[in-house]
């Protein structure tokens, strides 16, 4: 008797048993907070996922759909009292749907696409000047897509460790002064920053819409294992990385190699959380609106670093911004997929963030940056939307002593 999920890393039931079902995650769930609907919690789509792995199950569209609604944003983890692992179940119960359920032409063309576009930053960077047509497209110059960041960023004074930048795809491509800003921001604090142009990609965006994620995480693997730590400045990417080790857990080769690399990839915010401050700050008077990315506060659990790093800057006055467990509606393509629950997502973040009476807005991923520009910019009062790293550099540099 056949079911409807294969054997090639299922959802595990003992995961799956770990829910209690208690409701706690209710509140936390954007599509439950948007529909109210029980299979569109994390508890209603863990049941289908028990129901999966049942012997006779198949997998229906009705399955899949409640599946494809789930943003992936994490926020029931962080709410779950029972330590359930939403992360590796839904990202585990991806995988199989795209292996054994047929998608309709229209989606089979749609994620074709977009794989073939977005992991790759060579074509990121053709398309530049044509991104920005779209609502949610990055403003971004040609010269500045093309601009190519030094490998090298020596410290600055003493030498803390040698550690690898993530240039990533989308970052790389579209957000070429963040990543900048983040190597000069580390090498002021005292860090050899390298800055490889390999990997073009970690597959983070595969790995958390059920593509196959494995040649691209073994790629990475290979690129930046050898330094100190590994920096990521992509919440998205950074949630993906800490998660080789569950993708590759039953490669006997790269099992282990895996465990090690992930135990090095910290978020730029968590590596200096981490450090004392060496570098002078200069003022930066405003009211800054903090965004939480879900891939930062909720799978990688760093929410209290971002915070503090922004709270160093002289006259910088940080906003709390209501419901910051609930997603801006980007959440990796499901913007691109679900344009309808985004927006709805992406307007009711827009005005939380509004309301505070904030000048700018930071967020550390750049779906994020995207989807909220254009949410604010929809509701007639469009915020300068900056990654917190861009911030620090500027106070850095703006004191003069962050020369490298």
């Amino acid at each position: 008797m056949t079911r409807a999920f294969d054997s090639e890393r299922a959802p595990e039931l003992d995961l799956i048993d770990d829910c209690v079902h208690c409701g706690f995650c209710l509140p936390t769930c954007p599509t439950y907070a948007l529909w109210g609907e029980e299979m569109d919690s994390p508890r209603g789509r863990i049941v289908l996922m028990k129901t999966a792995l049942e012997e006779g199950s198949e997998l229906s569209p009705e399955m899949t759909e409640h599946w494809d609604r789930c943003l992936g944003c994490m926020a029931c983890v962080t709410a779950c009292p029972s330590g359930v692992q939403y992360d590796k179940l839904i990202e585990d119960t991806r995988a199989q749907v795209e292996r054994n359920h047929p998608r309709t032409w229209r989606e089979r063309l749609m994620r074709r696409a977009l794989f073939a576009l977005f992991p790759h930053p060579g074509r990121l960077r053709a398309i530049a000047p044509l991104a920005r047509l779209h609502p949610l497209g990055p403003r971004v110059r040609l010269r500045s897509a093309l601009r190519r960041l030094p490998e090298r960023f020596p410290a600055v004074g003493e030498r803390r460790g040698s550690v690898a930048l993530l240039q990533g795809c989308v970052q790389r491509a579209f957000f070429g002064d963040v990543n900048e800003a983040t190597a000069r921001a580390l090498a002021a604090e005292g860090f050899e920053v390298h800055a490889p142009r390999t990997p073009r990609c970690c597959g983070s965006l595969q790995l958390h819409a059920g593509e196959d994620a494995v040649p691209l995480a073994k790629e990475a693997i290979e690129a930046l294992e050898g330094y100190d730590a590994v920096v990521v400045n992509a919440a998205g990417c950074g949630s993906g990385m800490k998660d080789y080790p569950h993708l590759l857990r039953e490669d006997a080769r790269w099992a282990e190699r895996a465990e090690r690399f992930s135990a090095k990839v910290r978020d730029a915010t968590e590596l200096l959380g981490a450090v004392e401050p060496r570098a002078e700050r200069a003022p930066l008077p405003m009211k800054l609106a903090y965004h939480d990315a879900c891939h930062l506060a909720h799978a990688q659990g760093v929410r209290e670093q971002p915070r503090e790093l922004l709270r160093s800057i002289p006259e910088l006055e940080l906003m709390e911004p209501p419901e910051w467990e609930l997603c801006c509606g980007s959440a990796g393509i499901y913007n691109l997929v679900q344009p309808d629950a985004a927006r709805d997502l992406g307007e009711r973040k827009a005005r939380n963030l509004l309301d505070t009476g904030a000048d700018a807005i930071a967020a550390a991923n750049p779906g994020c940056v995207l989807q909220i520009g254009a949410h604010t910019k929809g509701l007639g009062r469009e915020l300068r939307v900056f990654h917190p790293m861009e911030l620090l550099w500027k106070s850095i540099e703006e004191a003069g002593n962050g020369k490298c």
